[in-house]
Formats: C-alpha cells, structure tokens, sequence
C-alpha cells in the first residue's frame, strides 16, 4: 500500500491562499448580494476541505500507533514506505487541528455571551416594534439577531442623526436582520479559524454584507446621498466610543465606511461582466479544494480496508 495520493493533499491546503486575491475581486465586480453568497459559500467549501485533509493526515498518523490500531480493529498497524513523511505531517496536522478547535470554541464562548448581554440589555429596554432604544451617552445602532429581531439604537445616536438620517439608519439595520446577515458573518467566523488565509475572505464578507444593506436602505429611503450620509455621521459618532460588540451583530458603522460611501455616492453599479468568471473560478477553487479532500479521506478507508485484508491472509 502506498500513499501516493499524499501530494494531492496539498490542494485543499494551499488553495485558500488563492481566495483573499480572488474576494476582493468579486467584491469589486459582482453585486453585493451575490458577492455575500458567493465569498460565504466559497469559505465554508475552502474550510471544509482543509478541515478534512488535516483530519484525513492526522487519522494515517493515529493508526501507526498500535494502541489506536487495535481501536480501528486493524490487525497490525498501518504500515507505508512513507512514514518517515507520515508522521510528522500527522503529529503537524493534529496539532493544528487542535488549535484551530480550541480558538473557535473560545470565539463561540466570546460570541455568545456578547449576544446574550446585548439582548437582556435590549429586554430591559421599552421597544417599539422592533426598534429598542437604549439610554447610553455612547453612539451606537446595530442589528440584533434572534427572535425577534430587535434594531438597537442608543439615545446618543439618535442625538447624532437628523430624522431622515435616522430612517436611513433603521432602513440599514433592517436589512441586515431581513437578508438573515447575522448567518453569513457566523459563516465568516467559523471558516476564519480553519485557515489563515481566510481571515481576509471574513473581512470581504463583512464588507459585502454591509454593502448589501447600504444598497437595501437606498432602495427602501430613495436617495443614495442621504443614505451615504446617514451612514457616514454614524461612524463618525461612533468614531471615539468603544463600541464593542459581538461578531455576529452587523452595524452601519463597522468595516471600510469611506469605501461603501464612495460606492453609494457613485452612479449606479453596473457589474462588469468578468466579474461573473472571477465568482465562477472562486467557486471551482472551492469545490476542488472540498472534493480533492473527500476523494483522499475515501483513499485512506479504501487503503485501510486493503491492510486489513493483506494482513489477515
């Protein structure tokens, strides 16, 4: 038995790397919204084949080990030419299987717990429909998931924004719990702790999903400069506060706010049409790096199940 497929696995590792490149380019090229699906869908493809080739070498390491051999009912250890190459990638591939757990649990736990205090604050708070204002000298607004969906504003804000900006705001916000954006942005997460290289892809995503709901509230107010204005005066009142918060609640005010005004005050986006082939080649890198992955995980059980029988006879 060999493990001649070992070079194969360096697919799904390496091609995260390509992804960063690619999300800027469709964040430039495409719709917001297919921007969002497509870097979110992508992610969680390029996170899923990492996760599984990591888990595919660690298993080959395990089961050179006697006692974890005997666990896999294999008669004697699993053996290759290879295993001065082996072992040390699956001993590697453990470990950062192990830290890449142990970041997103405590991620989960931090998320969490910034949820549950933002909506027993929002709970104390009188709500009108699903608008809770809360009485703070700090300038904040953001869309709170759960049910239901509450938009938090605090009384700062609402100081800071005349009452179309304020509509503008809401609009923004509504949005955000409307198109579900608090899914995408867990998404975001989880890929971001299965590969470095997909951390930038986390921050593309948090961009096209405050651009989807820039473009949203301009529909829903009917005028693009009032929005980009709204959005601009919240962030600069936010500018000085400490607006910390969970990962998962989406605000006007977060990511590359001079970007998404230039975008709003500019003339209607017309995609390009090669944004549509940079999309379609970020989705083939996707499904190569999660099927090279499977296709390698099913070698391994096909390799095993032919020890098992060679060492039997």
């Amino acid at each position: 038995m060999t493990f001649s497929f070992l070079p194969v696995l360096l697919v799904p590792l390496l091609a995260p790397c390509v992804a960063p490149l690619l999300a800027r380019r469709v964040l430039d090229r495409c719709p917001p919204v297919a921007a969002l699906w497509t870097l979110t869908v992508s992610a969680l493809l390029l996170a899923a084949g990492t996760v599984a080739t990591l888990g595919t070498l660690a298993l080959t390491g395990l089961l050179h080990v006697p006692a974890f051999a005997a666990l896999g009912e294999l008669v004697h250890p699993l053996r290759t030419p290879s295993e001065w190459l082996v072992l040390p990638l699956a001993v590697l591939a453990a470990g950062l299987l192990t830290l890449a757990a142990l970041a997103l649990g405590r991620s989960v736990v931090r998320q969490t717990a910034g949820l549950r205090t933002a909506r027993s604050q929002a709970g104390r708070c009188p709500a009108a429909g699903d608008l809770c204002v809360v009485e703070s000298a700090r300038p904040d607004a953001y869309a709170l998931p759960g049910r239901p969906h509450r938009i938090v504003v605090t009384t700062a804000m609402l100081r800071s924004l005349d009452a179309r900006e304020r509509e503008a705001l809401f609009a923004h916000e509504r949005a955000h719990n409307a198109g579900g954006h608090h899914y995408f942005l867990a998404a975001a997460e989880l890929a971001a702790h299965c590969h470095p290289a997909l951390r930038p892809v986390r921050e593309a995503i948090r961009l096209a999903a405050e651009r989807a709901a820039d473009e949203a509230a301009a529909r829903r107010v009917g005028d693009r400069r009032l929005t980009a204005r709204a959005i601009a005066r919240a962030a600069l009142a936010t500018h000085t506060a400490d607006t910390r918060r969970s990962a998962v609640t989406p605000a006007a005010t977060t990511g590359p706010v001079p970007r998404r005004v230039a975008a709003l005050l500019s003339p209607t986006h017309h995609p390009l049409r090669t944004g549509s082939w940079i999309a379609a080649l970020l989705a083939v890198c996707a499904v190569l790096s999660v099927t090279t992955a499977a296709t390698s995980a099913v070698r391994v059980h096909q390799d095993i199940e032919v020890a098992q029988g060679e060492a039997g006879s």
